[in-house]
């Protein structure tokens, strides 16, 4: 890695030694010979540096490979005499030294450099007239004579020792030379065949089997415990399902935590200590027939085994943990059954991984194949070399240059891990530099941690990895650039973005993790315990690091400081962030997040190298210190969730690099500062806060007329206080803003009532018809629009030929009155170029809105509701999620292809009706179900629906095979029993809310097999559970509320036969009951059992003693506590 760093820092010297500002610089201060000395003292070593970099990365032409296995070191042996080898590895021992010293003086170098340019940004900065700086700056402490004789000493001393390690080279004679993620799991399915029986067929003795899957690093044991995870069959035979990486550390604490995260799908929202989480643990699991998969378990202690393993028995039978590990030990110890050993890809399957990857994008070529097969029997049918081989390879063109890699740099691969971590090192040594910096810098992550590619993207821009060739390229779309390069030749894994809010994100393989560590070397560390931090180097340059332990650190050479957070390092004082500022002063990256402190100190500009500053999650934070304005090499500053934050830095126009500025969720601000419309760099401002009443003297929204640069997503809050909107929004110069992706657009409140088009800028003298500013629909390439009221806006822009639009949330505006001055019959185009892209609409509190489109000649208000609707009628083409509440609409676009949500609240059904005639009248009896307009339909809540009724919502219903989740609510035409809805066997989850016809539970509900959660609320003619509740033996949790007639006694009822799964029960607002009903005590996996507002409830029944699952309970001194005293401490009844 040396080398790497060496060559890609003199190249860098190299450029900036070259640059005209430099030069300029030099000349202003007297220094340009001396920089043009150190230019060409830096160009002579360069040269020899990649000489350098093969003489350390082995032997050519007979010198040892010092990352090669051990056999082939013997091998070796054998082939020289004692003398030549002791030479060869002291010479390679001594490249290595020099290559270290070299790199030190070179980071000296650029630092030099850095404080240099950083100077002279500061004398432009200053303002004034000419006469006015060079008088400020002749009387301050770095005048012009002064810092001329003190910078012309130190680049005389970086080339004086420049000049003595170039000397050295001759000592080795080394020469000056010139410089020119799949979804598919390809052979894995017979494996996930022989696990699939293990998982679902197996008759086990115990509740929870335990099934050890065992293999090398590499050969895909995660990625067959995802196939077999995200199977279908698993997902409907499981009741819960869960995955955790374990990796190298086996903290019981932390697995549970992790658990109970995959159990909820949502992070633990405060501080539990272990009897809270085995608690909470138990309530997830207990009882409930479960999948857990822990992956990368390395643990070979059996005790520590054992106390995990004891939290976990509690599921039902059939449960299943499936255990990922390298060893045969940790199989042994964590399961008595025998392990599944994962081998190899057969030659077919190694081709065929190996075929895709390389020949993607290229044709194939005989001789290829031929080489690349011979490559392949060293690859000892690992997916992990194979893939990453193959990345190597696709970047290769020439016959030439494949055999080269076969003949003279291919390690022969047997079954051996280490062996395995030197051959992905090849793929690592045939990067280019700058790549080489990047990967290796990953090695500060975590093991298993998800990396935000966007922000990895900044800190390798921070640290000046990222080179701008290509001045209409932005840094970060270069940084991005790499990062394809790299996954593309198989670097990382799992790459997608799983939520649009995230945004890209993957994880590194354990194995290449160790390759960052290794190749990393003492450059970079994880400081995680006192040991580690008093063994790091004082020239380790990057650190992720426990805060409580920064103070143990003395190096001073720091670039890299960063904080990865957990609930056990939240510790930021006074004392450290001045350890920071007063030892780290060449820090360039400073991650500093979630750490709970209230103030940031003054001195922080003494940080004057900080190109990324990450201070957010710090909620107490109210202000920022002025001087971190005179931080002017400040790329990146993140902010976000920093909730009590007032206002940002008055002078912030003097961050005249920074190009991210991140405040989301920052609630309590209340303006921005003037100047910030002078930060034309910006690529990222996430908010924008109009002063409210002009009492800050904020910035108004002219101040975005320049910043055309910006990127990702912008909200602009309190639109509603915008004085002179009209020519405010035209200042603000929107339509420039072509590379925004996500704009949200807040009114808030009403401000300028006397402009009541709130920023028409259309020549529209009918002020009857207030309108939305028109330029919104030239931005064509936004992904999401959010528009939120209160405003007064009767009509918005038609943004239907907006193709890259995907979602659209429109909310409180009271006055819109309709979307599109075209008429359905009107000038809509082309059916496909009509919304081509949107995915999710939502409509909320728009009690206006009765029509889509303006009302036109053409009233198609009348339209019979029986007519067969045709092809040609306006439909979105690709929806997949619709949300309509308060909106009377009567008429708009239709709606065939949602396949996740359908929500209608207080709405008409008549577009409803309208599609679902769309395809079933013209369907052939040979038509598949599927293809029938909202038949994969997932989830459906209907609430106030006007004019549905019982024969509309039966017919619906038989058609929504699909559905997995049903509300019905507020519909009083709609009779629930009798109904025939076999077709609902997907139905997971049901909720009647306010139906006054239901009387009992329908006797449909019985054949719902796969009903999991039923909810029934406000049904005031329910007078009975019975006789259907009792053969709900498949139901998990029951929800009754404010059912006022409802009786709970059971007479004449022989129930529960069969053991019932229920584990949740509420019962809330029984009015006639006095006593718990006896079936109570058969319930009994029950857990949680709520009574709330029983306002006639009297006793407990005896039989609550039965209930051995109950979790938690409150200790009383009542008359009946006895009854209840079994049930741990900490639950309450109501």
């Amino acid at each position: 890695m040396a080398e790497a760093i060496a060559f890609d820092l003199a190249v860098e010297l190299i450029t900036k030694l070259s640059s005209f500002t430099l030069s300029q610089i030099g000349l202003w201060w007297n220094v340009k010979d001396d920089l043009d000395d150190l230019k060409s003292t830096v160009s002579t070593i360069k040269a020899v540096l990649l000489d350098a970099e093969e003489r350390s990365h082995g032997v050519q032409g007979g010198v040892l490979e010092i990352g090669q296995p051990c056999c082939c070191y013997i091998l070796w042996l054998k082939c020289m005499q004692l003398d030549d080898m002791l030479q060869h590895i002291c010479l390679l021992h001594r490249v290595k030294d020099w290559l270290e010293k070299l790199k030190d003086v070179l980071y000296d170098a650029d630092h030099l450099l850095d404080d240099f340019s950083t100077e002279a940004l500061r004398k432009d900065l200053l303002g004034g007239s000419k006469l006015m700086k060079e008088v400020r700056l002749f009387f301050s402490s770095s005048n012009q004579f002064a810092y001329s004789l003190k910078m012309g000493r130190q680049i005389k001393a970086i080339k004086a020792r420049l000049t003595l390690i170039g000397s050295e080279a001759k000592m080795f004679n080394l020469r000056h030379q010139t410089h020119s993620f799949k979804d598919n799991i390809i052979g894995r399915d017979d494996d996930k065949a022989a696990l699939l029986k293990l998982v679902l067929e197996f008759e086990s003795e115990e509740n929870v089997y335990i099934i050890p899957i065992v293999g090398l690093g590499g050969l895909g044991k995660t990625a067959l415990a995802q196939f077999v995870y995200n199977d279908e069959m698993v997902k409907n035979h499981f009741d819960l399902m869960m995955f955790v990486c374990v990796s190298d550390v086996f903290d019981v604490k932390i697995i549970v935590e992790n658990i109970i995260k995959s159990a909820t799908g949502q992070a633990l929202n405060q501080k539990l200590e272990m009897d809270q989480l085995q608690s909470q643990l138990r309530e997830k699991i207990g009882g409930k027939k479960y999948l857990l998969v822990l992956d990368d378990i390395w643990n070979e202690e059996w005790e520590e085994w054992v106390s995990l393993k004891e939290l976990l028995v509690g599921g039902g039978k059939g449960s299943r943990i499936i255990v990922t590990t390298h060893s045969l030990r940790v199989a042994k110890i964590t399961s008595k059954c025998q392990p599944y050993v994962l081998k190899g890809l057969s030659d077919d399957d190694a081709w065929s991984l190996f075929k895709e990857i390389v020949f993607e994008q290229r044709s194939i070529n005989p001789t290829f194949v031929k080489i690349g097969k011979q490559i392949l029997e060293r690859c000892g049918g690992v997916p992990l070399v194979i893939r990453t081989i193959a990345g190597a390879l696709s970047f290769k063109e020439t016959e030439k240059e494949w055999s080269s890699f076969k003949d003279n740099e291919l390690a022969r691969i047997s079954q051996n891990e280490g062996k395995i971590l030197a051959t992905l090192k090849l793929s690592y040594d045939h990067l280019p530099s700058h790549l080489k910096h990047c990967f290796a810098y990953c090695r500060l992550y975590p093991k298993d941690s998800k990396i935000h590619v966007q922000t990895l993207v900044q800190f390798w821009i921070a640290q000046g990895f990222v080179k701008q060739l290509n001045p209409s390229q932005s840094l970060e779309e270069i940084g991005f650039v790499y990062f394809k390069d790299l996954n593309e030749r198989g670097f990382f894994q799992e790459v997608g973005e799983r939520f649009s809010w995230e945004g890209l994100t993957c994880k590194m393989h354990g194995l290449m993790h160790d390759l960052a560590e290794s190749v990393a070397g003492t450059e970079s560390s994880i400081v995680d315990s006192n040991e580690i931090a008093s063994k790091v180097g004082e020239n380790c340059r990057h650190i992720s690091i426990d805060p409580s332990l920064i103070v143990l650190f003395k190096g001073k050479k720091l670039r890299t400081l960063l904080h990865f957070p957990n609930e056990r390092n939240r510790i930021m004082n006074d004392e450290i962030w001045d350890f920071i500022i007063s030892n780290y002063r060449c820090l360039r990256v400073l991650k500093m997040n979630d750490l709970d402190f209230k103030m940031i100190q003054r001195s922080i500009c003494k940080l004057k190298h900080l190109r990324y500053l990450d201070l957010s999650g710090n909620f107490y934070i109210e202000s920022l210190p002025k001087s971190i304005c005179k931080i002017q090499n400040l790329q990146a500053l993140k902010l976000n969730r920093c909730s009590e934050l007032e206002e940002l830095p008055k002078k912030i126009e003097k961050l005249v690099n920074l190009t991210h500025l991140g405040c989301e969720e920052c609630y309590g601000l209340t303006h921005m500062p003037r100047g910030i419309g002078k930060l034309t760099s910006l690529e990222t401002l996430s908010d924008f806060v109009v002063d409210k009443d002009g009492s800050h003297d904020g910035a108004d929204l002219s101040e975005l007329s320049g910043l055309n640069n910006l990127r990702g997503g912008l909200v602009i809050t309190h639109l509603g206080f915008v004085k002179n909107a009209k020519e405010k929004f035209k200042a603000a110069n929107f339509k420039e803003k072509q590379h925004l992706r996500l704009l949200d657009l807040v009114w808030n409140d009403y401000g300028d009532d006397d402009d009541d088009n709130g920023g028409n800028d259309d020549d529209d003298d009918d002020k009857s018809d207030a309108k939305f500013p028109s330029w919104l629909s030239l931005l064509t390439n936004l992904v999401v629009i959010t528009i939120r009221g209160p405003s007064n806006f009767q009509q918005i822009p038609s943004l239907a030929q907006l193709p890259c639009l995907q979602k659209l949330l429109i909310r409180n505006l009271t006055l819109l009155e309709y979307m599109d001055d075209n008429s359905p019959k009107g000038s809509q185009g082309e059916p496909e170029s009509f919304f081509p892209s949107l995915k999710s609409l939502y409509l909320d509190n728009c009690p206006n809105m009765k029509s889509w489109w303006r009302k036109s000649s053409i009233d198609d208000d009348n339209e019979d509701d029986t007519t067969v609707i045709g092809t040609s009628t306006i439909a979105f083409p690709c929806l997949s999620s619709l949300d309509i509440e308060n909106c009377p609409l009567t008429s708009m676009p239709l709606y065939p292809s949602l396949d996740d949500d359908l929500r209608l609240v207080k709405t008409s059904s008549r577009p409803l009706k309208q599609t679902m005639k769309m395809n079933i009248t013209s369907t052939t009896p040979s038509s598949s179900t599927s293809s029938l307009p909202l038949s994969k339909l997932k989830s459906f809540h209907v609430h106030k629906n006007e004019g549905l009724d019982t024969h509309m919502l039966d017919e619906y219903l038989k058609h929504f095979t699909g559905l997995k989740k049903l509300t019905i609510g507020d519909c009083k035409e709609v009779d629930l029993e009798g109904k025939q809805w076999e077709a609902l066997k997907n139905l997971f989850h049901l909720e009647i809310i306010n139906i006054p016809q239901l009387v009992s539970l329908p006797l449909w509900l019985q054949h719902f097999v796969q009903l999991k959660r039923l909810k029934i609320q406000n049904c005031s003619g329910l007078r009975s559970l019975f006789p259907v509740f009792q053969h709900l033996t498949f139901l998990e949790a029951l929800f009754v509320c404010k059912c006022k007639e409802l009786e709970l006694s059971a007479a004449g009822v022989q129930i529960f036969q069969v053991q019932t799964r229920l584990r949740s029960l509420a019962l809330e607002n029984i009015l006639k009951c006095r006593h718990l009903p006896d079936w109570i005590q058969h319930l009994t996996n029950l857990q949680i059992l709520s009574l709330v507002d029983w306002p006639n409830l009297t006793s407990l029944p005896d039989e609550m003693r039965c209930l051995t699952n109950l979790q938690q309970c409150q200790k009383d001194i009542g008359a009946d506590w006895y009854k209840i005293a079994h049930i741990p401490s900490g639950w309450s009844f109501h």
